[in-house]
Order: structure tokens, then sequence, then C-alpha cells
């Protein structure tokens, strides 16, 4: 995978998400995304983890080993 499809899959499965992605490895399986979202507004931060797993879906299962992941309300 490309940070370009990862951040693009994030920010379509939440609403009025900004992501950043950063390949960590080179390898396109170990990626770094910081998001931003005003959908995070009231949810624990393990909510707002939540939200970004279920926007990559199966991803995690398969393209995608590891996610080192950082998110905030805008």
């Amino acid at each position: 995978m490309t940070t370009d499809e990862v951040k693009h899959i994030i920010e379509n499965g939440i609403p009025g998400a900004k992501a950043e992605v950063k390949d960590l490895t080179g390898t396109g399986d170990h990626f770094q995304a910081d998001v931003v979202s005003a959908a995070f507004e009231g949810l624990t931060m393990i909510k707002q983890h939540k939200m970004v797993y279920e926007a990559l879906g199966d991803l995690m299962k398969g393209p995608i080993h590891a996610l080192k992941l950082a998110t905030r309300k805008e």
C-alpha cells in the first residue's frame, strides 16, 4: 500500500478527517498516521482509534501490518 492510499481511505471513512500518513519502513506495510477530525469531539482516544481502524477495515488484516496512530479532535 502507499501512504496516499491509506490517507485517502482514512479521510473518506471519517467525516471531515485530515490525515498525514508516513511509511515507517519503506515496505508499504508499517505506517504512522496522524488523524484530526471534528468527528472525534467528545470521544475517548480509544473510540477515536477504533474509528480509524474501522475506516481501514480488513486492510489491517492484510496489507497493513502495523499502524502507529495519533488522533485528536479538530
